[in-house]
């Protein structure tokens, strides 16, 4: 069963937090880029995260229709079948949902995997995400209480948010314009949220550090690490070493490799990787058409030529130019070569 149960999901997070690695979380919309996903993890044995937005849901459904719920589950639904053909572990996760959207999202998708949990089967999803960080703090963790239980039932972790990443991404709270002081998570925030949530069930948090969704030239983007050292410090002294938070890094596309080495000292076991996998699977599709322009439309009257404008033959590429960039996400977090498949 190469998507994770709950068990071995909590297993995942407990094996990065201790071997100093963190599982790159890929954002998919299609078949064709769950395949680039699975591919990267089998062929460097890491186990991973295949993760969906709203939006790629919407997208999955269809133009008649764009219900985010039913793509969702149609997207989660063919990760586990074709999961089955690998050897390594992957788990899935909903991606930012904000919280006025969170009763017609996740509520039906936490019910899916209550459904399939009482049959005996595995939960749909093991991870989803409350982006509930548009909110005051105080308010932000009490939806996330709400629903943090509503996940424990079933075994799923929910992973919460405070402090707002800037930039645009599907979902998400942030904005191109977020106040500089909201992109950083302070100590107190961070106990704050230890205090709210600690033994309600398992939850991941991604607290911010400077982070942006989308991809920005050097300089611009401004990430504090030592933000997350700090918090962490300043929980395990009130609480103990076993308040330790399971980290996630948002918006890593584009970061350096020492930044992103650094937060894995601080407690990181989970970084979303979208920008970066966007352009790797378009930049072949783009290179495709410039040289195929004659075959793959039909000028002056000629056929043009079905072998270059069939869409397998530059979505394979694509495929595989996403997957090396997921390869890369692996070896920068340190992932590669550790899947728990066969110890869990």
């Amino acid at each position: 069963m190469p998507v994770a149960t709950p068990k071995q999901f909590e297993a995942m997070l407990d094996a990065a937090q201790e071997g100093g690695y963190a599982y790159p979380a890929i954002n998919c919309s299609s078949i064709v880029t769950i395949n680039a996903a699975l591919k990267a993890f089998a062929d460097l044995n890491s186990d991973g995260i295949i993760q969906f937005s709203t939006g790629a849901g919407q997208f999955a459904s269809g133009l008649n229709h764009g219900n985010a719920v039913h793509g969702t589950i149609a997207l989660a639904e063919a990760t586990h079948r074709l999961a089955e053909q690998y050897d390594i572990l992957v788990a899935l996760n909903t991606d930012h949902c904000r919280p006025h959207v969170a009763p017609d999202f996740l509520d039906p998708l936490i019910d899916e995997s209550k459904k399939r949990v009482e049959k005996g089967g595995n939960a749909l999803f093991q991870n989803h995400m409350l982006d509930a960080s548009e909110l005051e703090l105080e308010d932000n963790m009490k939806i996330s209480q709400e629903y943090l239980k509503k996940c424990a039932e079933v075994g799923i972790i929910l992973e919460v948010e405070a402090g707002v990443v800037g930039g645009e991404e599907d979902g998400s709270a942030g904005t191109e314009d977020t106040p500089e002081d909201k992109l950083y998570t302070t100590p107190e925030d961070m106990v704050a949220v230890h205090e709210a949530l600690n033994e309600l069930g398992r939850f991941t948090f991604a607290a911010t550090f400077g982070n942006v969704h989308g991809h920005y030239k050097p300089g611009a983007v401004k990430l504090r690490p030592e933000i997350l050292k700090d918090g962490q410090a300043a929980v395990m002294e009130k609480y103990g070493n076993e308040s330790e938070f399971d980290l996630v890094f948002h918006g890593g596309s584009g970061s350096s490799l020492e930044e992103i080495r650094e937060t894995l000292d601080y407690g990181v076991v989970k970084m979303n990787v979208d920008t970066d996998t966007q352009y790797a699977f378009t930049r072949p599709i783009a290179d495709h058409m410039l040289k195929n322009y004659d075959g793959v439309l039909k000028i002056d009257g000629e056929i043009g030529n079905k072998k270059v404008y069939d869409p397998r033959s530059y979505l394979k590429a694509a495929e595989k130019a996403m997957a090396e960039r997921i390869e890369i996400a692996c070896r920068d977090l340190l992932s590669d070569g550790k899947s728990i498949k066969d110890s869990v």
